[in-house]
C-alpha cells in the first residue's frame, strides 16, 4: 500500500453546533462534531472546500489523502472499525468499485438529487458527482484543420495513422472513456475500434495528460485525448513555456452531432460504516452549494455540475458543448471489461 498522508483541519466554535442544509437540521455532539474524509483528490485548492464547510457548520474536517485504490483497500481492511465518514475520488470507475465492495451507504437527499443531473449520480444514490471533466481532442493548430475532426469513432480511421497521442490502458480516465464507447456500440465493435486507434498511435502510450499536450505542441503527434482541466492549467500557468504550449493547441468536443462528448466526474459518497452519517450527508450537500461549486470551477478548472454556476474563464473560452447522457453507473460497471478489451487490442 502506498504511503497515506494525513492533514487535519480544525474548525473554530463550539463542539456542540446546530447546522442546517437542504432544510434539514442536524445537531453535532462532542462525539460527532467532525467528519473524517478519505479523499484521493490531490488538489491544494480543495482546502477552501473544507474551510468553507467549517465556516458554515462549525464542524471540523479530518482529511486523509491517498490514491483511490489504497483508500478503497484501507476501507475494506478497516471494516466496521473504519473512522471514515466520506469517500471522495476522481473517476466513476473508482466510485463504482467502492459501491461494489459494499463500502458506501445509500442516502436520501432531495438537495443532492435535485442539484446533480441524473446521469452524474448513482442510480441507487450511493455516490454523487460534484465536478466534471470532459475527455476531449486536443489538436495542433498548425497541422490540423478542426473541420477534419468529428467523433471519437473517427480516431480509428487511417487518415490519423501515426498522429494520435494518449495515455496507457492502465489510466482510469481512458478505461472510463472506452467503457462509454462500449455503452454506445457494444464490446465487439468497440474492440475493433480500439485496434484502429492503437494502429494510429504516434508512439507507445507514456506519461499523463499534460505530456500528451506537450507532445502535440512539440510535433510528436497531431492529436491527443485529454481531460479539459489539464489544458486549462497550462493556459493559466505563470510559466511562459507552459502558456506557449497551450497557445499551440486547440480544443475539439467530439460527437456533438450525435450522443455528445464523454464526461467523467469527481465524486463521493457516505461510507457505510460512518459513525456520523448526518454530518457526512451535510458535507456532501455542501459540495453542491453555490460557494462550493464556484470553488470547484475556479480552483482546479473543473466543470461544475450544478446548472448556473459560472465557468472558469479559460473553460468558457473553449466553447459550449453537449455531453454524452449515458448514466455513469453503466460506465463504471463496464470499466473492468473495457480494460481487458484495450489490452486485447494492444493498447498497453
Amino acid at each position: 500500500m502506498s504511503k497515506i498522508s494525513r492533514r487535519v483541519f480544525l474548525a473554530t466554535g463550539s463542539a456542540m453546533a446546530a447546522v442546517v442544509a437542504g432544510g434539514v437540521s442536524y445537531r453535532a455532539s462532542a462525539q460527532t462534531g467532525a467528519i473524517n474524509l478519505y479523499s484521493s483528490r490531490h488538489y491544494d485548492t480543495d482546502q477552501e472546500l473544507y474551510d468553507s464547510f467549517m465556516r458554515k457548520t462549525g464542524l471540523k474536517v479530518n482529511l486523509i489523502e491517498a490514491e483511490a485504490d489504497p483508500l478503497i483497500e484501507r476501507l475494506k481492511s478497516e471494516g466496521a472499525n473504519s473512522p471514515a465518514d466520506v469517500f471522495l475520488t476522481v473517476d466513476v470507475g473508482r466510485l463504482w468499485r467502492a459501491k461494489q465492495e459494499g463500502l458506501l451507504e445509500p442516502i436520501n437527499s432531495p438537495t443532492l438529487q435535485s442539484a446533480i443531473p441524473d446521469p452524474l449520480r448513482d442510480v441507487d444514490n450511493q455516490w454523487f458527482g460534484f465536478s466534471s471533466r470532459l475527455r476531449v481532442i486536443v489538436y495542433s493548430k498548425d497541422r490540423v484543420n478542426p473541420a477534419d475532426l468529428s467523433t471519437y469513432e473517427d480516431l480509428a480511421e487511417a487518415k490519423w495513422k501515426g498522429k494520435l497521442l494518449i495515455r496507457s490502458s492502465t489510466n482510469v480516465y481512458n478505461q472510463s472513456w472506452v467503457a462509454s464507447m462500449m455503452a454506445a456500440h457494444g464490446a465487439a465493435d468497440t474492440e475493433a475500434w480500439a485496434k484502429g486507434v492503437v494502429a494510429n498511435f504516434a508512439r507507445p502510450p507514456e506519461g499523463g495528460d499534460t505530456p500528451q499536450i506537450q507532445a502535440v505542441a512539440a510535433g510528436v503527434g497531431d492529436l491527443a485525448i485529454v481531460n479539459t482541466y489539464y489544458l486549462a492549467r497550462l493556459a493559466k500557468s505563470s510559466d511562459p513555456a507552459e502558456k506557449a504550449v497551450a497557445d499551440k493547441v486547440g480544443v475539439f468536443f467530439p460527437n456533438q452531432r450525435d450522443r455528445g462528448t464523454h464526461i467523467n466526474v469527481s465524486g463521493g459518497g457516505v461510507v457505510k460504516t460512518s459513525k456520523n452519517k448526518a454530518g457526512a450527508q451535510l458535507f456532501l450537500e455542501h459540495l453542491v452549494s453555490p460557494e462550493a461549486q464556484a470553488i470547484f470551477a475556479g480552483g482546479n478548472s473543473e466543470y461544475p455540475v450544478v446548472k448556473g454556476t459560472p465557468l472558469d474563464p479559460v473553460l468558457q473560452g473553449y466553447g459550449e458543448f453537449k455531453y454524452d447522457p449515458v448514466k455513469l453507473s453503466q460506465v463504471g460497471e463496464l470499466s473492468a471489461e473495457a480494460t481487458r478489451l484495450m489490452d486485447r487490442a494492444g493498447w498497453k
